[in-house]
């Protein structure tokens, strides 16, 4: 691309972080011979879903601080010493009280996002880079034609425009089911404006992640108010007319998430992380399989050999299920509110003295490590990964902010909020009259059918599946495919197609494949099609569409790594690498 002097079309689908960083990314390189179009659905550039009105009200947090966050222009902090005066009122922050360690409400975080987009947009036009942006402009196809080396993008209101590269960066989608159809139905918790309702009966809350922690601080707000006791402690009153207002979350283990804590590497890198040569060695010496007990082991356990001897002593002779069962087994012993109550206590700590919690930074810090070998496990492997470490994963590294561990604990300690364990074989049972009934078993055997007259699905982003992948003519045309890993084993691929599993599936060639979420991507997140040929026309960032090849999203982080491939594979060379490209050399 850098010695070809006619200008390259490139065109970013979605103007949200996805589309920011591959934009900065394009920026930085200085490549005058592009031209780059941007096609945004709202008027908002830089916040998509979740930092903006449409995954945000006032009253939500970030869960990152301004010094964790991968460089864009300038740090929110130096942002926040020319921000609109505005802006800095309505959400009370000043240059004076601002603490770059501190998390940040989510809509003026958007705000810091829109200006870094702004200042790229400077930027590109100093560098002579074309620019041709389109707010409010929906994509709703896209369309592939390999004779004319070209793609087609098509939107809502009719125009079309051709392309030598796309990158779909289009962010987070929650399918409807039965919101709008069933009264007291909710998909997901988003726009947390709709969840503004004042209720007098209890409401069943899906999941117990941080979607679900969107969802109590918006209903809670409409129900009651919290206030600050004599004694420094946050308490809870319920309003008049909600007497009977309680919040039920159910999820299958009974557990909250972890707490926010200090980070010893802010960006979760580690430079002893297995390298891509030392993870292609093993591939090659393993049939083309990368195992999950040799990264568990090289990427996890050995990173406490040298900085937490004890530790790893205790857990070195461990697999993955041994460590699991350890502190699953922990975590369950002790009534989730408790527990809550010492990971607060436990995270206070970590923060006033900077010390980190070792083995869940490590841990989070192996889940963004994952995204790579994920596409080479095997089906055994992958459903190892899925069943047995992601269900600790999910709930350690989910980094919930002290204020809303606060709220959390005002709400329990006033009786309005509760957890219960629902298992795997929970059902929902839904009601064409309105509301549901959670069908679930007990630990101790009982059977339980609860009514509940509203309900709202907190499970987070689904990964999608390839039959949900919204550019049609993409699918029709076969320029995409299903992601599906091959099992290691005949013998154990052949027993879960005898078993009925329908994600299983064999081929011609007598190899039996399981099919996971999303599609095919390649280690340069190009599309690949079922002859595995890579399309080098278009590129997929929208991550609830790669989750079987890319199972960890990690927000920021994510964007920052997949960008940076992105631009290799486009044959521009970044200039500078960030963390995230460190961890994949």
């Amino acid at each position: 691309m850098q010695n070809n002097k006619e200008k390259k079309r490139l065109a970013i689908l979605g103007g949200g972080p996805s589309g920011l960083f591959m934009f900065k990314r394009l920026i930085e390189a200085k490549e005058a011979v592009l031209e780059i179009s941007i096609f945004e659905k709202k008027k908002q550039l830089g916040a998509g879903m979740p930092y903006s009105i449409e995954g945000a009200n006032v009253e939500h947090i970030t869960n990152v601080s301004d010094n964790e966050i991968p460089k864009i222009v300038t740090s929110i902090e130096e942002w926040v010493q020319t921000a609109p005066k505005e802006i800095l009122d309505r959400f009370n922050i000043t240059p004076a009280n601002f603490n770059e360690y501190k998390v940040l409400p989510r809509l003026f975080f958007g705000e810091y996002l829109n200006a870094q987009f702004e200042l790229l947009l400077v930027q590109a036009k100093e560098i002579g880079v074309v620019i041709d942006l389109h707010k409010q402009s929906k994509v709703v196809d896209i369309i592939d034609d390999p004779e004319k080396n070209e793609v087609r993008v098509e939107l809502e209101d009719g125009q079309f425009f051709n392309f030598d590269h796309v990158i779909v960066c289009t962010g987070h989608n929650w399918p409807s089911y039965y919101e709008g159809k069933v009264s007291g139905y909710f998909d997901s918790p988003y726009p947390p404006s709709k969840l503004a309702l004042k209720l007098n009966h209890p409401v069943a809350l899906k999941g117990s992640s941080l979607t679900a922690i969107d969802a109590i601080r918006t209903l809670s707000r409409k129900n009651g108010t919290f206030e600050t006791n004599s004694n420094g402690k946050l308490c809870y009153q319920l309003a008049a007319g909600s007497e009977q207002f309680k919040l039920m979350m159910h999820s299958r283990n009974g557990l909250l998430p972890a707490v926010r804590f200090h980070l010893e590497d802010s960006h979760l890198g580690n430079d002893n992380l297995l390298t891509v040569a030392e993870l292609e060695a093993h591939k090659a010496a393993n049939n083309g399989f990368l195992s999950l007990d040799y990264i568990f082991e090289h990427d996890f356990i050995a990173m406490f050999r040298d900085k937490k001897p004890e530790f790893y002593e205790r857990i070195k002779n461990m697999n993955i299920e041994s460590f699991v069962e350890m502190m699953m087994d922990f975590r369950e012993k002790i009534p989730p509110f408790d527990l809550l109550r010492r990971e607060y206590e436990e995270a206070a700590r970590s923060i006033k003295r900077k010390e980190s919690v070792y083995w869940k930074e490590m841990l989070a810090v192996l889940s963004f490590a994952m995204n790579y070998p994920a596409k080479y496990l095997s089906a055994e492997d992958m459903q190892r990964l899925q069943k047995v470490l992601m269900p600790l994963i999910s709930i350690v590294i989910a980094f919930v902010p002290q204020s809303s561990c606060n709220e959390l604990l005002a709400l329990h300690d006033a009786g309005v909020i509760d957890i219960v364990a629902v298992g795997d074989d929970s059902e929902i049972e839904v009601h064409d009259k309105g509301g549901i009934t959670y069908h679930y078993e007990t630990e101790e055997g009982e059977k339980v059918s609860a009514y509940f007259e509203t309900f709202v699905d907190c499970v987070g982003q689904p990964h999608l599946s390839y039959e949900d992948f919204p550019f049609k003519s993409l699918y029709n045309q076969g320029v995409i495919s299903q992601a599906r890993l091959r099992f290691k084993s005949d013998a154990e691929g052949e027993r879960a197609l005898r078993e009925g599993n329908k994600k299983v599936e064999k081929d011609g060639d007598g190899s039996y494949y399981l099919k996971v979420p999303g599609i095919t991507i390649n280690d340069q997140y190009q599309v690949v099609d079922d002859d595995g040929n890579t399309n080098n026309r278009i590129s997929m960032m929208a991550v609830p569409y790669i989750g079987g090849f890319n199972p960890d999203y990690s927000g920021l982080d994510f964007s920052e790594a997949a960008s940076a491939k992105i631009l290799k594979a486009l044959g521009v060379r970044s200039p500078h690498r960030g963390y995230s490209e460190k961890l994949k050399d």
